[in-house]
């Protein structure tokens, strides 16, 4: 029972606030600390509690939820080991700036400080990878609990809260009040900081725009693409961000991020005015910060972000605009561009963009699957609004280069650089578009870290492809080994399962490609099955990037020991 004429349960009114605040959805693992939550939900159908077989793997699909929707993903775990699990899909919702409530059932009120079972004092665990962390001592104070965490969670820069319950709390009866729908804050560029961009664009003759961070929609994404074609201005995107405009648009000139293009890193260097909107500039945007000077660039820099905290954290702008990514669109959208693109900036536009297309030309690599063919046919075959997921990996060079985002939102990358997101975030995408088709790529390590989301997706009926590239290592580390201790293996090789055969036992579709001309029948195949797929395509080892290979890395790392 969750209510008793007028009063219900902390657990009912916790759910009742979710209802109230637009909640759809909900992720998580069980636990008996938050039984009275799972009580109430019995009786709201409206809101769907997707059951997951990790907490990691649940806290990457609220992240997941966050970047689709824009409204906070919502994680239920329980005490102890859940919250620990979960504490990596936290993490990434807090460097990729996700709105995200993760809510943890805590041991009882009476036990509190007594190390009980599986107690954690979550204010110290999550101190710094949250926005704000708070335990609900008092049944009364849900509504104002749930109402400030969705407030947090979407305002200024977004990001995760943790809201611990005790377990006796929510069984408490209570006639609390509820609250009212929330409100996010979102702050707006003022008349002059719009005015001093204007002027700093028509005196620039090689500006660069650069997108990045969170809290993007389609209309916003309309908006910059406008406002850059009228300005005539070569548009970037930041790590992980591709899909905040048209990769197909003749102002596109690519990704700022690991493996930038040369030529876009040095036109970044040597432009006269960079103008940055949403992202933080953090470490893998800027190549390690080595893109620009800090703590002044030698570039006049614009820099406008949702987070007052964020400006001037790392480099002093010249033009330093709080505001968010909506706000801020919609008024570039409307500042008025020159009547006449002269040649000079035409030129520039077409250079940048004739820049981008050679460098997503696909290379051959050793062995008989040639992962370029395999890109370029993707691009050509997948309808525009796929959603493309993956984690961390050097296998993720292949999808960052070589696919092309034409609308959003299409892509889910964790900008954190955690393994083990692709599964989840593609059974989160399908779940929020279950008319759109999705796709994860991941690593053979990649995939094992949260593969068991696999069942996830079986029990759902969530018709996924998901493509492992097995190397049979740890990509990523092996080559990072190679360069600084040459033919020193140690700790990065794999011994993997059958990966057709592993989906098989889960009830999926497997399907194993070892050769370029086999996976075209197998895709479509994947498109055509009921239920979730997933298809092993094996790669030579020595396929390290689409740019060198193990024995020309090890190599020049022996000659540059030798020198």
């Amino acid at each position: 029972m969750t209510s008793q004429g007028n009063m219900r349960t902390g657990g009912r009114i916790l759910v009742d606030q979710l209802r109230i605040h637009g909640a759809d959805m909900a992720f998580g693992v069980p636990g008996e600390s938050y039984l009275a939550v799972l009580d109430a939900l019995y009786d709201v159908p409206e809101i769907s509690f997707r059951i997951c077989r990790q907490e990691g793997g649940a806290a990457m699909m609220a992240d997941a939820y966050g970047k689709l929707t824009g409204r906070p993903g919502l994680c239920f775990v329980t005490r102890g080991p859940g919250a620990t699990s979960a504490s990596a899909g936290v993490h990434i919702a807090y460097q990729d700036s996700t709105p995200m409530i993760l809510f943890i059932g805590q041991v009882g009120r009476d036990m509190i400080e007594r190390e009980a079972f599986q107690e954690i004092d979550y204010r110290r665990m999550f101190g710094q990878m949250a926005k704000w962390v708070a335990q609900i001592d008092d049944a009364d104070r849900i509504p104002e609990y749930l109402a400030r965490a969705f407030a947090t969670a979407t305002s200024g820069r977004p990001g995760p809260v943790v809201l611990a319950l005790p377990e006796d709390m929510l069984r408490d009866l209570t006639g609390a009040a509820d609250a009212a729908p929330y409100n996010s804050v979102e702050a707006h560029p003022s008349a002059s900081d719009m005015d001093r961009l204007g002027s700093l664009l028509a005196a620039a003759k090689s500006p660069l725009m650069i997108l990045g961070g969170t809290s993007w929609d389609a209309e916003a994404c309309r908006n910059i693409q406008s406002f850059a074609q009228t300005h005539g201005l070569p548009a970037a995107a930041s790590f992980r961000c591709q899909d905040y405009f048209d990769n197909s648009h003749p102002n596109y000139a690519g990704d700022v991020g690991i493996g930038i293009n040369p030529k876009l890193s040095e036109r970044a260097k040597n432009s006269d005015l960079v103008l940055v909107v949403g992202a933080r500039l953090g470490e893998m945007t800027t190549g390690g910060y080595s893109l620009f000077d800090s703590p002044r660039p030698k570039q006049p820099l614009v820099h406008v972000h949702a987070g007052a905290e964020e400006l001037g954290r790392v480099y002093q702008a010249e033009l330093a605009i709080n505001s968010g990514v909506k706000a801020f669109a919609a008024a570039a959208a409307s500042l008025t561009g020159p009547s006449a693109l002269d040649d000079a900036r035409r030129q520039l536009v077409a250079t940048a963009r004739s820049d981008y297309l050679e460098f997503i030309q696909t290379p051959k690599i050793p062995g008989d699957l040639q992962m370029g063919d395999i890109m370029g046919w993707l691009r050509d075959r997948l309808p525009e609004d796929s959603i493309i997921t993956n984690g961390a990996g050097n296998y993720t060079t292949w999808v960052h280069r070589f696919y092309q985002y034409r609308s959003f939102p299409t892509q889910l990358a964790p900008t954190s650089g955690s393994m083990g997101y692709g599964a989840p975030a593609a059974v989160a995408a399908k779940s929020v578009f279950p008319e759109r088709t999705v796709v994860c790529f991941a690593g053979d390590g990649c995939f094992m870290m949260h593969g068991q989301e696999l069942a996830t997706a079986v029990q759902y009926g969530l018709k996924i492809i998901i493509l492992v590239i097995n190397n049979g290592m740890y990509g990523t580390i092996r080559m990072h080994q190679e360069r600084a201790y040459p033919e020193r293996v140690s700790g990065t090789e794999l011994v993997n399962p059958d990966f057709a055969a592993y989906a098989r036992a889960f009830g999926a579709n497997g399907e194993l490609v070892e050769q370029t001309d086999e996976f075209a029948p197998a895709f479509e195949r994947a498109m055509a099955a009921d239920g979730p797929t997933v298809i092993e395509v094996r790669i030579d080892p020595e396929a390290i990037t689409p740019k060198a290979t193990l024995s020309e890395i090890r190599a020049a790392a022996k000659a540059a020991a030798g020198s």
